[in-house]
């Protein structure tokens, strides 16, 4: 009697349109949580990643430097693109409180839909957006673009798979704006045919972006702005080292390697599954594939904080609920959910975090751990097209 209410809760929780009204309940509670927190050292909000968003629109329009320090009005840099700059005006007119919701649910719609795109399972769908909700919780608890940056990823995957290369294209160039890994989604574009009759127009669609600040500076300023970015990048190295790989061998085993070595050794492992040409037409190499970018894309970025992670877990979620119930795969998700996502919450005492979880950068550790295995899973993927038949039943 109790398995059968339990499964008819799980049922109805599964839902679509269930799992988009918790999804967005969750997504404006976490926000006005936020909202009513009191100020960091009575000074700056708890939403200030946001308020340097909105900020760097202004100084844009006002022909100042993006990248230097405005302590009158928030703490941090600002380390995006001249684009994204003039990208936040729609949000940047409001008022502060209200642009930092209107942020959070575009970050949360677009996550949202990029799933709902993908050519996968309904059911699937809504396993993979209940999975992610913690993760997603924290991303926009920190007014973060990192969920954006997730949707984007799996955005541009869907587009690929329905022949939409300027949309793909379009994808990758606002999270490359946005963040600069993004750009490693155009290994996407390899898997499909005649991927290089669409060369020129992806490069249209990146130098319009880059250009579009020229609607409101001259060409000397925008030079200059890309100039004092670059210099900010180059020269934004610090003692901190994050939830990452460089992290992890350093805080477990006491070893400090270059990030660059790590980085081009990361990047050779990830080129790897490329050699297996023949499995570019199973649907389910590429949906892998897009898996290895998206943890790939934390895990080796030696300053990645917690809040990024929501690109690594929803990279996690699209090859465990795409995948064989497997021991090994089973342990992950646990893993994940866990130590990844719910370590990081208030269920965990805060001495458990801060003298075990993170010193010991438990949260990137199942995270470098699902990445190898899907790295495995590419390799050892036999070229059989009735696993790819099999993947595509579920379309409706």
């Amino acid at each position: 009697m109790i398995k059968e209410r339990f499964i008819k809760i799980k049922n109805l929780l599964l839902q679509e349109n269930a799992v988009a009204i918790a999804f967005f309940t969750i997504t404006l509670l976490a926000t006005l949580a936020q909202l009513l927190k009191p100020t960091h050292a009575g000074e700056y909000t708890r939403y200030n990643n946001y308020v340097i968003f909105q900020q760097s629109f202004f100084h844009l329009i006002h022909h100042q430097d993006l990248y230097q320090l405005y302590p009158a009005e928030h703490w941090d840099y600002y380390k995006y693109s001249p684009t994204f700059a003039l990208l936040m005006a729609p949000l940047a007119i409001f008022p502060t409180k209200l642009g930092f919701v209107l942020w959070n649910v575009l970050n949360a719609i677009v996550l949202f839909f990029s799933i709902r795109a993908l050519p996968i399972a309904k059911l699937n769908q809504s396993k993979i957006l209940w999975f992610i909700i913690p993760e997603m919780v924290i991303s926009l608890q920190n007014s973060q673009s990192n969920a954006l940056i997730a949707g984007l990823l799996i955005f541009t995957f869907a587009f690929l798979e329905k022949g939409k290369f300027a949309f793909a294209a379009l994808c990758v160039a606002l999270s490359f704006y946005i963040k600069i890994f993004g750009i490693l989604a155009l290994l996407l574009f390899l898997f499909y045919t005649k991927w290089w009759h669409h060369i020129f127009k992806i490069v249209i669609i990146f130098l319009v972006l880059a250009g579009i600040p020229l609607l409101v500076i001259n060409w000397q300023q925008l030079v200059f702005l890309y100039q004092s970015w670059l210099h900010l990048l180059a020269m934004d190295e610090s003692a901190y080292i994050g939830y990452s790989v460089r992290g992890w061998l350093f805080s477990w085993f006491g070893v400090d390697i270059p990030n660059i070595i790590l980085v081009v050794t990361g990047m050779v492992l990830l080129l790897f599954p490329l050699v297996k040409k023949s499995l570019f037409s199973q649907f389910q190499f590429r949906l892998f594939y897009l898996s290895a970018i998206m943890i790939w894309i934390i895990i080796f970025n030696h300053k990645a904080e917690s809040p990024t992670f929501i690109i690594a877990v929803a990279g996690f979620a699209l090859f465990y609920f795409n995948n064989e119930k497997l021991r090994i795969n089973e342990i992950l998700f646990w893993a994940v959910l866990i130590f990844t996502q719910l370590a990081h919450s208030d269920l965990f005492p805060p001495t458990v975090k801060e003298h075990f979880m993170m010193p010991y950068v438990i949260k990137a550790v199942p995270c470098i751990a699902a990445w190898v295995i899907v790295l495995f899973r590419l390799m050892q993927m036999p070229d059989n097209k009735e696993i790819d038949n099999a993947m595509q039943v579920h379309i409706k």
